[in-house]
């Protein structure tokens, strides 16, 4: 398998974990039963994907496969940032915390769907 091939299969994994991330965040500030451990160790995972997929694609250019559109680039670099972003604001907005995280998530999924759509 090529690493291209990889990173356009790894971008459904993005795209689930986020999905799934952020709706079990945002269904967690409604009702407290979700509000379990698990969630928090599976939205890292989810934004671990990011990092992946992104260390995927600046393999995919070092290798000399250049994607399609300038933008993909522009996106995977976005989500880059907006999980910096969503570490950062997490000590100010606690109390608006899986708000939050389930917001955000959604976001970098919609980037990455984007992004998918841009390759």
């Amino acid at each position: 398998m090529s690493v291209s091939s990889i990173h356009a299969n790894f971008a459904w994994v993005v795209i689930f974990a986020n999905a799934i991330a952020g709706v079990w965040s945002l269904g967690a500030h409604q009702w407290a039963a979700l509000r379990v451990r698990a969630l928090w160790w599976f939205i890292i995972a989810a934004e671990v994907t990011i990092f992946i997929q992104v260390a995927l694609g600046v393999a995919n250019l070092a290798g000399g496969r250049a994607p399609g559109n300038d933008f993909h680039i522009f996106y995977g670099f976005v989500a880059l940032i907006t999980v910096g972003i969503l570490y950062g604001y997490r000590n100010q907005l606690r109390a608006y915390a899986y708000l939050l995280y389930g917001w955000g998530s959604l976001f970098l999924m919609g980037l990455a769907i984007r992004a998918l759509l841009l390759a």
